[in-house]
């Protein structure tokens, strides 16, 4: 089987590490361990624990405290994953045959529709559009479900554009997969990173073929703990979990405990608001500068990503490469998103490394733009 290039995970893995500013990252700052363990017996008890295989779905306190961010929903309703990744690979093998028709959102991160493809799927985009503030339109959602329609894919809120589906939309979504029998798997991974407001509603519970995902690496600031989840029917739980049998088959000891620890009320509410300062403060960088350059977006509700399209005659991938190497500069381009005209920049660090990478985009700009126009001619 040949299994094509992740582009977006083989860009950032080869750069990021390389590049004096890095741009590209899709999470808020990482909280250090003292950070998320403050108390000095508790963290003694982790360092002092053996490191043994846990719970191979999860320790039942770390699914619980998952099942708590979910109306309805008990720790026989999730199942704990090596990140959101490999919730969202195991919920595609679980379900996805040869010949069936998988509806996935675009933009959006590549990895399920690839996995479908890969086992034999049919895969049919269901384009967000930036005149609808990165919304679908519902007459194209109608017309791509089918009766062959076996899963839908979204991503809510969204990767890359930040945006958060309206309530008539998830309606309709919902509505058109009952019709059809379909499973939706949202990836919900970028809930609780709202800049505003209270959390995104998640489809779990509305719809009883919702499989909902999430994790820690983006609304937590905690990626290198690799730690996720799915919440569902227990009889698909169940399932899922004899398919990860055959993958990681169980999460890390330290991570298990950890993710408990993040998700106590007390502590995930010092988690969001740590995380809701940064983005505040950042996104309005981002938003001056757009306003000064030859680009538009529409500003991310939720996430530290903007969605910044441009109009010259410039490819993304050949814009990004010249800024990487010319520049130092890491950022994403729309090609690994299956579009063009758009960069992906995350604005999750440092305000300082921000405003430094911002202006050597305007620096680079402004020294090649003429470049760019030529070639449009």
């Amino acid at each position: 089987m040949n299994i094509p290039r992740f582009e977006l995970e083989r860009w950032q893995s080869i750069w990021e590490h390389r590049v004096r500013i890095n741009l590209s990252e899709s999470g808020v700052q990482p909280m250090s361990l003292r950070e998320l363990v403050e108390d000095n017996d508790v963290l003694e008890k982790i360092l002092s624990s053996p490191l043994g295989y846990p719970q191979t779905n999860g320790s039942e306190l770390t699914r619980t405290q998952v099942a708590d961010l979910y109306s309805g929903a008990t720790a026989d309703n999730v199942l704990i994953t090596s990140g959101c990744s490999e919730a969202n690979f195991l919920v595609t093998w679980a379900l996805v045959e040869p010949g069936d028709e998988v509806v996935f959102m675009q933009p959006n991160y590549m990895q399920v529709t690839g996995v479908a493809q890969l086992l034999g799927a049919i895969v049919k985009p269901l384009w967000l559009r930036e005149q609808l503030r990165w919304s679908f339109d519902p007459d194209e959602l109608r017309t791509l479900i089918t009766n062959r329609t076996k899963l839908i894919a979204i991503c809510n809120p969204n990767n890359p554009t930040g945006a958060v589906l309206p309530e008539d939309a998830v309606n309709a979504l919902r509505s058109r997969a009952a019709e059809v029998g379909a499973w939706i798997l949202a990836d919900e991974v970028y809930r609780g990173a709202e800049m505003e407001g209270p959390l995104t509603p998640s489809l779990w519970g509305h719809y009883e073929r919702v499989l909902s995902t999430g994790g820690l690496s983006k609304a937590y600031s905690l990626p290198g703990l690799r730690s996720g989840w799915i919440v569902g029917p227990p009889e698909t739980i169940e399932r899922l979990w004899a398919h990860r049998d055959y993958t990681s088959i169980a999460p890390s000891a330290l991570s298990d405990r950890l993710t408990a620890i993040a998700l106590d009320p007390t502590k995930r509410q010092q988690i969001r608001e740590r995380l809701r300062s940064i983005l505040r403060q950042n996104r309005e960088v981002v938003q001056n500068w757009v306003k000064k350059q030859a680009f538009h977006m529409v500003p991310p509700a939720a996430g530290a990503l903007a969605w910044i399209g441009y109009d010259f005659d410039w490819r993304s991938d050949e814009l990004c490469e010249e800024l990487r190497r010319k520049k130092d500069l890491l950022v994403v381009p729309a090609s690994q998103f299956a579009m063009d005209g758009f960069l992906r920049i995350g604005f999750g660090g440092t305000r300082t490394n921000l405003e430094t990478g911002l202006d050597l985009i305007g620096e680079f700009l402004a020294e090649s733009r003429p470049m760019a126009v030529r070639s449009a001619s």
